[in-house]
C-alpha cells in the first residue's frame, strides 16, 4: 500500500513540517497515523514530498519530518478531459469520483439540451463546488498528485469551441442509424488532447450532434450495453488510458 496523500497550499522541503487545519485532523483523529509512518504531502497540482510522520499533537496536528526534496509529476503526453452531462441526483459526484480515481485529467460539467438537472443561481454554485470537492477527495484517496480540473459548466456551443482545439474530439453516442467507431480500437494522438463528451440519460441530441460534427468531433461507442451517464465517462477514461500507455 503507498503512502497515504495530504493536501497542502505549498508543498514543503524540509526537516520538519507541522500539518494541521482539517488536513491534519483527518490524519491524526481519522487516519490516526503513529510516528514512523510514511505520508506524502501534495498540492494536488503535480508536486509532492515523501516524508515520514514524527508525532501526533491533539487532535489536529501531525509533525512530519525527513522531507528532504519536491519532486515534480510531469504532465502527461497525452491529456484526457471528459465532458460530461450533467446527472440527475448524486450521480454526478459518483461520475466525478470514478473518473478521478480512474485517472481523468479534466473534468468539463455541460448543461446538455436533454439535461433533467439544470445549473443556475446558487444551485449552478453550489453543485460545482461539490464535484470540485468531490475531485480533491478521491485524487487524495486514489493516491494521486495531480488532481482533475473541474471547469465551469459549458454551453453546448462553448463545448464545441473545446473540441475544435483538441488534438482528437470524440462523442460516445449509441444510436443504430449514427455510424460510429468502437474506441477500443480509435487512433489516438501519440501526445496532445483528447477531448470526450458523455452525454445524458436521454442522449446526445441530433442538433448537438451536428455542432460536435462541424467542431471536428466524432461519434464512438464503448461496446454492446449502454451505460448510464454517470458510469460511461469512467468505462471510456479507462480505454483511454490502457490504449495511451498510461497503464502500462
Amino acid at each position: 500500500m503507498t503512502a497515504p496523500v495530504f493536501v497542502v497550499e505549498e508543498v514543503p522541503a524540509g526537516p520538519e513540517f507541522v500539518l494541521d487545519g482539517p488536513e491534519g485532523r483527518h490524519a491524526v483523529s481519522v487516519k490516526r497515523l503513529n510516528p514512523g509512518e510514511d505520508v506524502v504531502l501534495t498540492d494536488g497540482r503535480g508536486h509532492w514530498a515523501e516524508g515520514v510522520v514524527k508525532a501526533a499533537e491533539g487532535k489536529d496536528r501531525l509533525v512530519v519530518m525527513d522531507l528532504h526534496s519536491v519532486t515534480e509529476e510531469p504532465e502527461p503526453e497525452v491529456r484526457i478531459t471528459v465532458v460530461q452531462a450533467l446527472p440527475k441526483g448524486d450521480r454526478g459526484e459518483l461520475a466525478v469520483e470514478t473518473m478521478t480515481e480512474t485517472g481523468v485529467d479534466a473534468i468539463v460539467p455541460w448543461q446538455a439540451s436533454r439535461c433533467i438537472t439544470q445549473w443556475r443561481g446558487d444551485r449552478g454554485a453550489k453543485s460545482l463546488a461539490k464535484w470540485r470537492a468531490t475531485a480533491r477527495e478521491a485524487g487524495k484517496q486514489s493516491r494521486r498528485v495531480r488532481f482533475p480540473e473541474v471547469a465551469e459548466a459549458l454551453s453546448t456551443k462553448q463545448v464545441a469551441a473545446l473540441l475544435a482545439g483538441a488534438d482528437l474530439a470524440m462523442v460516445l453516442h449509441e444510436d443504430r442509424d449514427t455510424p460510429s467507431e468502437a474506441l477500443a480500437t480509435a487512433e489516438l494522438p501519440k501526445a496532445g488532447s483528447v477531448v470526450l463528451v458523455v452525454g445524458p440519460e436521454g442522449g446526445v441530441s441530433p442538433e448537438e450532434l451536428a455542432v460536435f460534427a462541424e467542431a471536428g468531433a466524432h461519434p464512438y461507442r464503448l461496446g454492446r450495453s449502454v451505460l448510464r451517464t454517470s458510469t460511461a465517462g469512467t468505462a471510456a477514461v479507462a480505454v483511454l488510458l490502457a490504449r495511451t500507455g498510461r497503464w502500462s
